[in-house]
């Protein structure tokens, strides 16, 4: 089975900290919380990818803007979701047909028109 592309497992808990700033025990921390899901080697070793590297930065920001790690964790499954169902409207949406920001608004009448 093929790894998908950011996801395959390459770094250390010592280089993904000196990557993100983010000391070892807080790394620890957001697994604890579920925030973040490293592949496991055999011998139990962490291993972190890319895809583990940005979700770090944005727990980070999120961390930085005054989240807690609950509310963290609440913000990242509602953005995983609306990722879900941006994928899932692009493969029910016919092709050339414009985006939702693309359609023209709905034309309004005018007051005392008739409705028919």
């Amino acid at each position: 089975m093929a790894v998908r592309p950011g996801r395959r497992a390459l770094y250390g808990m010592a280089v993904t900290s000196e990557l993100t700033g983010v000391n070892p025990q807080n790394l620890r921390a957001y697994e604890a919380k579920g925030l973040l899901d490293p592949h496991r080697t055999p011998g139990g070793t962490r291993r972190y990818s890319d895809h583990d590297i940005a979700r770090v930065d944005r727990i980070t920001e999120l961390l930085e803007a005054g989240l807690n790690l609950a509310g963290i964790g609440h913000v990242l499954a509602l953005e995983a979701e609306t990722d879900r169902l941006r994928q899932e409207l692009e493969l029910l949406r016919p092709a050339g047909a414009p985006e939702d920001d693309e359609q023209p608004a709905p034309r309004r009448r005018r007051r005392g028109s008739d409705p028919s």
